[in-house]
């Protein structure tokens, strides 16, 4: 019999609900974005976001059923984003999941947001274990060790500067438009590596991450060349730095690959939809008939909640239920998430 998950996602600036079904197709995808309302201040406001959330996800949830051809009565479950992620936003989504739980009498689980990006490729293919999966979002870069659903080992972290927030500390000193990922990405399809800029790659035996020097770099070159009256191309600026964030990330993610002998890496984040980075994963592991790549649909790399009811549909059926008491946890990590008690 067919299981059908409702997921909502509030954590950030993407108000979304969506409907899975199985746990492996999508059958509803809604997103309403607040890029234009934050544009103006160049990143985030917590307070505008949550604002924005609470108008937003009634008619979001709406739009979704709508959408599915669904009631609420059809659903076998609520997943929600539970955390990481900006307090007042996650408290939107909780508690409309909640009201919707209570009133409908429908089952309740807390999604860590991080696994919602992972299981996102499940929505295009079935896992096959062990796997690897490169986490690299706006505030994480990781490498993460799954040998079965529902298990995650942090098997490299960033030590500073994710590469999302390396990105946008660059995108904001080349005075680009927020957010500036997009835009750095663009930039460096039209420039030239010009500039070797440093790659972190730390101790020999680690798979962490290190992105604080190499923005250090960008943002010195910038000012020492501006105080000498050079004057340097934004494209090649961009495709210089480009090229030190994909160098790092394919190559340590294809050591880690062949080092725990996986048999499928996956991407996950926002920045998966970095073309650049797509380029260099299909060129670094294409070769390669050991190891099978997987990068997720543009819309399904952002933030949306199609990829909070796949992996809630998992945790569902391990048996996670939340109760009332469920809340925002702005600081949830994936290995206190995948170590929780399940309850029955």
């Amino acid at each position: 019999m067919d299981q059908y998950i409702l997921g909502i996602e509030t954590s950030c600036d993407e108000t979304a609900v969506a409907i899975v079904r199985n746990g492996t197709e999508l059958i509803a995808n809604v997103v309403a974005s607040q890029i234009e309302s934050h544009k103006r201040f160049g990143g985030v406001v917590p307070e505008i976001a949550s604002r924005h959330h609470v108008e937003q996800v009634t008619l979001v949830l709406e739009e979704a059923l709508e959408e599915a051809d669904m009631k609420m009565e059809e659903i076998d479950a609520i997943a929600v984003t539970e955390g990481p992620g900006l307090v007042g936003a996650l408290l939107v989504g909780v508690n409309a999941a909640k009201a919707l739980a209570f009133a409908y009498q429908k089952p309740l689980v807390g999604v860590q947001h991080i696994a919602g990006h992972i299981y996102a490729n499940r929505l295009m293919k079935e896992f096959e274990f062990p796997l690897l999966s490169l986490v690299v979002s706006g505030g994480h870069t990781e490498l993460i060790l799954m040998k079965e659903h529902g298990s995650f080992e942090v098997i490299g972290e960033t030590r500073d500067d994710a590469a999302g927030e390396a990105y946008d500390k660059v995108a904001r000193t080349l005075k680009l438009p927020y957010p500036g990922g997009p835009h750095i990405d663009r930039l460096a399809h039209e420039g030239e590596v010009t500039i070797d800029f440093p790659r972190a790659w730390l101790e020999n035996d680690s798979f962490d991450f290190s992105f604080s020097g190499l923005k250090s770099s960008v943002i010195n070159t910038l000012h020492n060349a501006k105080q000498k009256g050079i004057e340097l191309k934004q494209e090649d600026i961009a495709a210089s730095f480009q090229e030190s964030v994909v160098d790092v990330l394919s190559t340590k993610a294809y050591k880690a690959a062949k080092q725990y002998g996986v048999k499928q890496v996956i991407v996950a984040g926002g920045v998966a939809a970095n073309k650049g980075l797509r380029a260099r994963l299909e060129e670094k592991f294409g070769s390669d008939e050991e190891l099978e790549l997987l990068i997720p649909p543009l819309h399904l790399c952002t933030d949306n909640a199609a990829m909070i009811a796949a992996a809630g549909t998992v945790a569902f059926n391990q048996g996670h239920r939340a109760g009332w008491d469920l809340n925002g946890n702005p600081s949830l990590s994936l290995e206190r998430y995948a170590k929780r008690s399940v309850t029955k």
